[in-house]
C-alpha cells in the first residue's frame, strides 16, 4: 500500500509543479501592475519602484519565478538577505549563502503585507466548515432521494426526483446562490429569519468574536445543490443495478424483509460509485466556494481568492491554488485507500 500511496502522492506534486507554471504565466500575460494596485493610481514613480524592490518584482521574469520556487521548496539556496524570512535548518554553507531545509514559504500578500500562510490559516477553517456542511446535506439527501426513486422506480416520486436533479444539474452555482439569496434572505426573510449576506463569525462590540450559524444555511444549500443532484442520480442508477442481481432475488426468495435488502444488502453494494461523487464534489466544493463566498459575503477562501485576483496579489492567489490542488492530491489518495477497505476486490499496486 504504501509504495502505491507514495508514487501517488509524487504525481500529485507534479501535477502540483505544472499548476505553478501555468498560474505564474498567466499572472505575467493578465493586464495590472501589483506595485501600481498596492500604491494607489497617484503614487509616485520612487513608491512605486520601492514596492516593486521588497517584492522582488524589479527582477526579470524568469529570475522571479526561480526565486519563488525557491520559496516554495522544502530544500532551497538562500542568500543573507532571505534567510530572516525562514525558519531552516542549514545543510550547507557557500559563504553568506546556505543550502537550507525549511518550511515552504508562500511568501506575503502585496496588499495587505501579511503571510499568506496566516491568511490562509484564517480562512480555510470557514470554507471546510462550507464545504463539509454542503456535503453532508447532499449526501444525505441525495442517497435518501435516490434510493426512493430507485424503489418507486416510474412512480410520480421517481420523476420528481430525476427533475429535481436535472435542474440542480443544470443551475450554475452564481447562478442558483443570487436566487437563492434573494428569495430566502430577501423576499422570505421574515419568515425564515436568515440574511441575504454575512459570515460564520460575526464581531459584537459586547460579545466579542461569535458564530452566527444562520449566515451557513444559504451557502451551504446553493454549494451542495450540484453535487445533490449528481448523487441523486448515481445512488439511483447502482441501486437499480444492485437491486436487479440475482443475490437479491434469492433475499426476496428466503422472505427477507424490503427494509434488510435495501439498506443491508443493496445499498452497500451500490455505493462504490457514490463514494467516488462523494469524494471528488468534496474537493471540488473547495474550488467552487469562490463564487458562493463572493455572492454571500461569507469570509472564506474563495472569497479572500477572488479579491487578490481584482487586486493582482499574486501569492494570495498562488497560495490558495496550490492549497486547493494539495487538497485534491490527497482526498485522491484517501479515496483510493478507501475502496480497498469498502471492496476487497480493489488491489493498491
Amino acid at each position: 500500500m504504501w509504495p502505491y500511496i507514495l508514487k501517488k502522492f509524487l504525481y500529485g506534486l507534479a501535477v502540483m509543479a505544472g499548476g505553478i507554471v501555468v498560474i505564474f504565466l498567466l499572472f505575467n500575460v493578465l493586464p495590472g501592475d501589483p506595485a501600481r494596485m498596492t500604491m494607489g493610481q497617484r503614487a509616485d514613480v520612487q513608491s512605486l519602484e520601492a514596492v516593486k524592490k521588497e517584492f522582488g518584482l524589479d527582477k526579470s521574469k524568469p529570475v522571479q519565478f526561480f526565486l519563488y520556487l525557491n520559496d516554495l521548496s522544502p530544500i532551497g539556496l538562500h542568500g543573507k538577505d532571505q534567510q530572516q524570512k525562514y525558519n531552516y535548518v542549514k545543510l550547507v554553507a557557500f559563504g553568506d549563502d546556505v543550502i537550507a531545509l525549511k518550511v515552504p514559504y508562500l511568501r506575503r500578500s502585496y496588499q495587505t503585507k501579511r503571510d499568506v500562510t496566516t491568511i490562509l490559516a484564517e480562512t480555510v477553517p470557514n470554507t471546510f466548515i462550507l464545504a463539509a456542511t454542503a456535503m453532508v446535506f447532499a449526501t444525505v439527501i441525495g442517497v435518501f432521494l435516490g434510493i426512493l426513486s430507485a424503489v418507486h422506480r416510474d412512480s410520480w416520486i421517481d420523476h420528481a426526483a430525476n427533475s429535481f436533479a436535472i435542474l440542480g444539474i443544470s443551475a450554475p452555482s452564481f447562478f442558483a446562490g443570487i436566487i437563492i439569496a434573494w428569495l430566502f434572505g430577501f423576499v422570505l426573510s421574515d419568515y425564515t429569519g436568515l440574511n441575504m449576506s454575512g459570515s460564520l463569525y460575526s464581531y459584537d462590540p459586547f460579545e466579542g468574536e461569535i458564530m452566527t450559524w444562520k449566515n451557513l444555511w444559504l451557502p451551504m444549500i446553493t454549494l451542495g445543490l450540484r453535487p445533490l443532484a449528481i448523487i441523486v442520480q448515481l445512488t439511483r442508477s447502482a441501486m437499480l443495478d444492485v437491486l436487479a442481481q440475482d443475490y437479491i432475488r434469492t433475499a426476496r426468495a428466503k422472505g427477507l424483509g424490503r427494509n434488510a435488502i435495501i439498506y443491508k444488502h443493496a445499498l452497500k453494494n451500490a455505493m462504490n460509485p457514490v463514494i467516488t461523487a462523494i469524494s471528488g464534489w468534496f474537493a471540488s466544493l473547495l474550488a467552487g466556494s469562490f463564487f458562493v463566498e463572493y455572492i454571500f459575503g461569507y469570509n472564506g477562501l474563495g472569497r479572500a481568492t477572488v479579491f487578490a485576483l481584482e487586486m493582482s496579489d499574486f501569492p494570495v492567489v498562488m497560495g490558495s491554488i496550490l492549497f486547493i490542488a494539495f487538497v485534491f492530491v490527497v482526498i485522491n489518495i484517501l479515496v483510493d485507500v478507501l475502496y480497498a477497505f469498502v471492496d476487497p476486490r480493489v488491489k493498491l499496486a
